[in-house]
Parts: C-alpha cells; structure tokens; sequence
C-alpha cells in the first residue's frame, strides 16, 4: 500500500476517534445540564410554588395543627349608646394536648400519667374509693397485662385515653382540649416521649349568665366541637369556619415522604356575628329581672325589648340563667333553652288587645261600644266569671282592657266571629315562628280554634286555650305600636365574613294586620288601662304609657284543669304613646305571695321603661304630678 494511503488511513482513524469523544463529552455535559434544569425546577417548586408546605414540615407537627384548624368567629353586641362592640362570645386561647402513639413505649403507663391531669379516674382509683366505702369488696381483680391495673371497674373515659395512646401506626391523637397552661406545665414535666401539645381558642363567654341563651354554647360532639343553642346553634356553620386539611404519602414507619404527592389546605376561619343587643340594656333588664324574681320569690321569668319601628331586639334576659363557661355543670339542661322563644304558655288577659284590635279593625266596635256586665256568661254548658268575679254593670270597650273583664273580651270576640276572629289571630302570626334568628324556636298552639266549639272562641278571647310564645306577644304588640303593620323581629345585625365580605339584616314588614286608624283607637284604650286599670305600675312619670297586664293559671301537667293557686304574670306594651320607641314584654312565673301581673310584670315594667325613656334622651311629654 502507498506510503500517502497508509497516512491517509491513519489520520482517518484518529479523527474518528476524537469525533466519538467530542461526542461522549457533550452527552455528559448534556447530562449535567439537565442535571441541573431538573434540580433548578424542582427548586423552584420547592421554594417557590410549594414552600408554604415545606415550612409547614419544617416547623413540626404543632404548626401544621394550627393551621388545620379554624378559629371561631366570635359572636359581638353594641357597647351601649355611643359606644362600639363588645364580645358576648369570644375566643381564649388554651391548649390541645395530643398524642403520636407511634413513639409511647408503654401507653398503660402514659395513660395512668395522664389520666388524673385530665380529671378521668384510673381503674385503681375506682378500687381505692370502693374500697373506702366498703371495705370487704376491695379483693383483688384480674389486672390487664403489662399495665398492673385492674380493668373490671375502669370507667370508659380511661379506657378511651387508653385505647388512644395505643394505636401504634397513628402518627396523631388528640386527648384533651381546653387545657390551662398550669397543666400544660406538669404534663411536660411528667417527660413521655409521643406527648405534646398546641395552643388552640376554646370559647369564652365574658359575660356568664348574662345572655347565655341568646348565646348558646359551643359542645362537643366527639372529637368535633360544635355550636348548640341561641346564635352559637343558629349559626354553627358560619361560626365554625371550615377545617383545612394536609395530605400527603408516608413510609412504612407514618413518616411523611417530602418528595412525594402532597396537598395543603389552609382552615378557613369563621365569620363574626354582630347582635343588635345593646349591652347597658341588656344588663338593666337583666338585673331587674332578677330584683323581681327575688322579691316574690318566683320560678323564673322574661323580658325582652324590641326596637320601633325596625324590629330589632335589644334586650333579651331570662331566669335562671346559666353559665356557658360551665355548661357542664347544669344540673337541668332545659335551662339551655330561652323560654322567650321556646315556652309556650297560655297568655291570659295580656290576649285581650289581641281580640280588641280584631273587633276595633273589623268594624264591630268602638272604643265607647257598651254592652251590659252580669259578672259572668254562659257559654254552653260553661260558665265564665270575670276574675274578681264581680259585675260591673254597663262597661265601654275601653273599660273592659282597663277592668280586664272576661265578659266584655267574650262580646268583642262573638261580634267579630269565630272564622274573621281565628283569622285576624293568625294574621298576628300566633301559631307559627317568627323565625328570628334563635335555635329552638317553637310554634305556639292555636289548635283550639280549629275545633269550632263556641268554648273555644270564648275562653281564646281573653287569652285561655290557646298557647303563645313571649316573642310571638311582643311582635303582635309591636304591630299595634307600628300603626298596625306586623314588622319581622331580628336580634342578627350582619354577619362579617372573613374574606371582608359583610351580609346584612334590614328591617322587614311582613303585612299590614290592622289599620291606621284601629291602631291608634287601640293606643288609646291601652293608655287608659295604665292611667286608670290594672295597669297603673307600669306607667313613668312624664310620659304616656300603653299596655296591658295578663294573670294566666298553669295547666296541670297531670290531667284537665288548671294549678290551684299558680300563676304567671304578663306586661306587654309600649312608650312613649305618641311616638314609640320601644315595644317590651315583662313575665314572672308562680310569683309567691302575689297572684296578679299587677304587682309583678307591672311594676318590672314600669321600672325598666322608666331606664329606657331616660337612656333614649325622650323628653317627657306631661307635667310630671308631684
């Protein structure tokens, strides 16, 4: 072969060779970029687009608690007149002890640590007060392995705490909410490996007694904790927020894999509830409500006060009371209801300007209308007295609210008829909710109306037969007061949500139920009934007051009629006459020493308008009589 041919061939070689490791040197700098774009990427959504997840790992389990769990709105009413919000349910912070099973060594002894620090008896203190009481029972039981403890007498609460802080492959269990901080403090002093806790708001209720139940209570319900009655029970949903949620793959030992899928959701915290309560109100109420019932040592009783014209409630107190801070100690749970919304009763003769403003509105009788007072009246094989059981001769209308006369509220209601009668009770709304704003609201019962017997139209008109609830009163008074519309009651201002967004409640008037013109003629008559009537106590110097005392019997519980000597005692009305401010409604019940609403709801009445006229800066209207 030529000499040129062999060098030719040689240097063909060579390049070959250099062109084939030009070629594995960009393959490995191609590698180590996309080496690097790949960790540049995955940088990116580690820091960038996922860092909120990675802190979160990052910061420990504690952190991810926090922000897995909402904070409840609080629930605010108005200071007082000029001033801002003040809370009626708050949020205080206390702490969540829980538990990562998978690092206790030993969950029989963990739990007989913790169980006294939580207030749950060990099955040996079971033994040891047994044994206290009755010495010869306090033989020995059959232990559980390992633990040295005798489960025959465990109650179910330890149990729970025990089976908790047994589940190996959980990496959380919660055991206790609302812990103080002092026993926050011995827990980590005890040093179980696998026990820690979190700060977490439990629910406060700064005022105690003092509107409990437009409040409510927030209970627990399993593992979740949820609102129960009054506003906290209306409004759990928007109170509670929405919980987040952190997901994620684990290993084999529930640790989490910080490469693999994961996903968090934030909790949503709740939206603020803001009352129409006026707190200075609502404290004058409520302790005179209970000046009241201590005096006449009664049962309990009610006060509620509405706002003309718009139908906002600004005081709403009931006795007893309780303590939402306690709940738990409340030996009687139907203390929890608010008899404002949720007692029906029969009203008595507080029902009569119910009848007087059908018979006004229809057309049958004037305020100067007489009819003829024997004292009593038969209604089929029933005879009705008056309740002083006297006859009183010719009588207006008008001295029938101011006397009170079961006869004469018998004639009114026989003139405007059985069906116009049941329909103008109904166009007043008794028989059905209001649908304020309030867990546990009842209908009322008018069901006797519906049986057509001439009995039942006569006792319905003075107030008997039939049951109502104090708000479904204080509306229909409200409605007369309102020159005759029926105005829907609301104790709910807005709702402010977390995102800003603010829902608010207007005013609403559902119908008109009397006219302009029988509504004053009403005013009137219930005036007279304060200056002239049973009524009188109720009046405040200076000003014009209208309204009307109800003494309503209590049904026996044990078969038909009536408790001898037990009554309830009802002031529903309105001030000042020409220009009302306020509508309310004062009940005391089975009052000892006293029989009639003149003395007790009357009174109560007088007292706290006589606060109301003042705090509304209303200038009087009369020379107040030496």
């Amino acid at each position: 072969m030529p000499y040129f041919s062999r060098y030719s061939n040689k240097r063909s070689y060579t390049s070959h060779k250099i062109t084939r490791a030009d070629t594995r040197l960009k393959i490995i700098k191609g590698a180590f970029v996309a080496i690097g774009l790949i960790i540049i990427f995955r940088l990116f959504i580690l820091q960038v687009l996922d860092s909120a997840t990675y802190r979160l790992l990052a910061s420990d389990q504690r952190e991810i608690f926090r922000k897995l769990f909402p904070e409840r709105g609080e629930i605010l009413m108005h200071e007082g007149k000029g001033g801002g919000l003040t809370a009626l349910a708050t949020n205080k912070d206390l702490y969540l002890v829980y538990a990562d099973p998978r690092m206790i060594v030993d969950p029989a002894d963990a739990a007989n640590k913790l169980a006294p620090l939580f207030g749950i008896k060990r099955p040996h203190d079971v033994i040891a007060s047994e044994a206290k009481q009755s010495p010869e029972i306090a033989t020995p039981r059959p232990a559980m392995a390992g633990s040295g403890l005798a489960m025959t007498d465990a109650n179910d609460e330890y149990q729970k705490l025990l089976d908790r802080l047994s589940k190996s492959d959980d990496p959380y269990e919660p055991l206790k909410h609302g812990v103080e901080e002092s026993v926050v403090d011995q827990i980590k002093e005890l040093h179980i490996a696998g026990i820690d806790t979190v700060r977490e708001s439990v629910r406060y209720y700064p005022n105690k007694e003092i509107g409990a139940q437009i409040a409510g209570f927030v209970g627990a319900e399993g593992d979740k904790l949820a609102g129960r009655y009054g506003i906290e029970g209306y409004f759990n949903h928007e109170l509670a927020g929405a919980p987040g949620f952190f997901e994620g793959e684990k290993d084999v030992g529930g640790r989490w894999i910080p490469v693999s899928r994961r996903e968090l959701q934030p909790a949503q915290d709740g939206s603020a509830i803001v009352l129409t309560i006026d707190r200075a109100i609502e404290y004058v109420a409520c302790n005179k409500l209970e000046e009241t019932i201590n005096r006449y040592d009664a049962a309990g009783g009610s006060v509620i006060i509405m706002k003309i014209p718009e139908g906002k409630i600004l005081a709403m107190c009931n006795s007893p009371s309780f303590n939402p801070n306690e709940y738990r100690s409340v030996e009687d749970i139907a203390v929890f209801n608010n008899p404002i919304i949720s007692a029906q009763y029969e009203p008595g003769s507080v029902f009569k300007v119910i009848t007087m403003a059908a018979a006004l509105d229809s057309g049958e009788v004037t305020p100067e209308t007489t009819y003829t007072d024997t004292g009593e009246i038969k209604v089929g094989l029933h005879k009705i007295n008056n309740s002083d059981n006297k006859a009183h001769g010719v009588q207006t209308m008008t001295q029938v609210l101011e006397q009170s006369l079961n006869t004469g509220a018998i004639f009114a209601a026989e003139k405007v008829g059985f069906d116009r009668f049941q329909d103008y009770i109904e166009r007043f709304g008794f028989g059905k909710k209001t649908d304020i704003q309030l867990d546990t609201e009842v209908d009322g019962d008018i069901g006797a109306l519906s049986k057509r017997g001439e009995i039942y139209l006569a006792t319905a008109s003075f107030g008997q037969g039939i049951a109502v609830t104090p708000i479904q009163l204080v509306t229909a008074f409200a409605a007369i007061a309102n020159q005759g519309k029926l105005v829907k009651p609301y104790i709910v201002e807005e709702i402010r949500k977390n995102t800003g967004a603010v829902v608010q409640f207007a005013p609403e008037t559902i119908r008109e139920v009397i006219s302009v013109q029988a509504a004053t003629l009403l005013k009137g008559m219930m005036t007279s009934t304060v200056e002239r009537g049973h009524g009188k106590r109720a009046g405040v110097p200076g000003y014009y007051v209208a309204g009307k005392t109800g003494t309503a019997q209590i049904p026996r519980r044990d078969g038909p009629g009536y408790e001898q000597g037990a009554t309830i005692g009802t002031f529903a009305g309105f001030a000042p006459v020409e220009d009302p401010r306020f509508v309310m409604l004062t009940r005391i019940d089975r009052p000892r020493g006293v029989q009639f609403a003149e003395s007790t709801a009357a009174p109560l009445f007088g007292d706290i308008a006589k606060f109301l006229l003042q705090y509304f800066e209303v200038k009087p209207s009369r020379p107040v009589e030496p």
